[in-house]
């Protein structure tokens, strides 16, 4: 009899957390490495919000609150929906939990069982077939290819569903892509959806604020009002506000789910973090003007990114829309061999070559379902992805 359950012997660790870890060893153990795997932005929290929850803690709010986020909280979360997405929640309709991969965990384990089925497109962020995993419930994979723009089509959505589907996991922008979701794009799947009633729709919008080239992001509810009663659209402070350390996800949903997973978060968790909330209360209701100079900065790190990929035979780089990835295709390498003899078989080799060869750490692209390719997040300075990418291309040209 094994001493683990069934239920955690189903899922993996996550890669992009193992490859963030891989290079730390290295680097104390005195390597020279480049980490290109977190898909955490570099610069601080602004200072308003530290600010914020420096006068939280002086203040005391340092005690229990309720399970699911504070008042406060839930009215700027409220308020952040209208001014943003035109989404009109209730506040009973709004949780608040210990960073995006809560709120997903919580939703999935407070509506799955066994034989139910949940439409994932491919590339996808590492966690969401592990979540459904655990849950017991069936991952459907649909593969969205590089000549798609790594997109879901009406098509393939329309295949993938079933009688046993019970959610729709959509992604935009999309960790590990980039790749984002026009509203025309968008009206052309909700129309699938809107034929299928029995699916539900979680629209994970994390890097809603981190888009390029006058791209106007939406989301699903917004587009198809239809929608909104099964629609769970989730946002967090992590990646726009910098906030990743704070561990604050949110969402708005039908009050009926959001009351589940209260109940769930009341028997593991309990509350958020008290500072943090109050810090996102500043986040959200104050000067939003910082996110246009990040989004600047991080245009002129991905067109960095895109021409030295693009340089470099064996790799073919989109040109993403959102996020702060990019996801090369490294089909050209497949088969070649390193200096030392050895084949690169797959993109886990490539990714295993380049860290070893010239110390850059990547996430191999079989970890987001999406081969061969691997992601590379630019979420750091021009002079490191110059180096970084500098350091690629003489590994490829090393190659035989």
């Amino acid at each position: 009899m094994s001493k683990l359950s069934a239920a955690i012997q189903r899922i993996q660790p996550s890669p992009t957390i193992a490859v963030t870890n891989k290079a730390a060893v290295l680097k104390a153990e005195g390597r020279d490495i480049i980490g290109l795997g977190a898909g955490e932005p570099d610069f601080d929290t602004p200072d308003f919000v530290k600010d914020a929850a420096i006068a939280a803690i002086r203040g005391g709010q340092t005690k229990y609150t309720a399970v699911d986020g504070t008042p406060e909280l839930k009215k700027a979360i409220q308020a952040k929906f209208r001014r943003d997405n035109n989404l009109d929640y209730g506040l009973d309709q709004i949780t608040v939990n210990v960073g995006g991969k809560q709120t997903i965990f919580n939703a999935m384990l407070a509506t799955l069982d066994p034989g139910d089925e949940v439409v994932i497109p491919a590339p996808y962020w590492v966690s969401y077939p592990d979540i459904v995993n655990y849950t017991g419930a069936t991952p459907v994979i649909v593969n969205c290819t590089i000549d798609d723009g790594f997109k879901l089509t009406p098509e393939k959505l329309d295949a993938a569903i079933t009688p046993a589907t019970k959610w729709l996991i959509f992604n935009s922008p999309s960790n590990p892509t980039g790749a984002a979701y026009s509203r025309a794009e968008l009206q052309a799947l909700t129309a699938v959806l809107m034929k299928h009633p029995h699916v539900m729709v979680l629209a994970d919008d994390m890097y809603e604020h981190i888009v390029y080239d006058g791209f106007e992001f939406t989301t699903m509810a917004e587009v198809e009002p239809g929608l909104f009663d099964r629609t769970l659209t989730v946002n967090g402070a992590s990646k726009a506000y910098a906030m990743t350390g704070w561990r604050i996800g949110f969402a708005g949903g039908p009050a009926w789910l959001i009351k589940a997973m209260a109940k769930l978060q009341s028997q593991s968790t309990s509350n958020p973090c008290s500072v943090s909330m109050a810090a996102t209360v500043a986040a959200l209701n104050g000067d939003q003007s910082f996110l246009q100079d990040r989004n600047a900065a991080f245009v002129k790190r991905r067109d960095l990114v895109v021409s030295m990929l693009n340089q470099t035979p064996g790799l073919r780089c989109p040109r993403p829309e959102g996020a702060f990835y990019v996801y090369p295709d490294c089909a050209g390498l497949i088969g070649r061999t390193t200096p030392d003899g050895k084949v690169l078989a797959d993109d886990e080799a490539v990714a295993a070559y380049l860290l070893d060869s010239e110390g850059v750490a990547v996430v191999h692209g079989a970890a987001f379902g999406g081969s061969p390719a691997f992601r590379i997040s630019y979420a750091t300075s021009d002079a490191v992805l110059l180096d970084a990418c500098t350091r690629i291309q003489r590994a490829v040209g090393n190659l035989k």
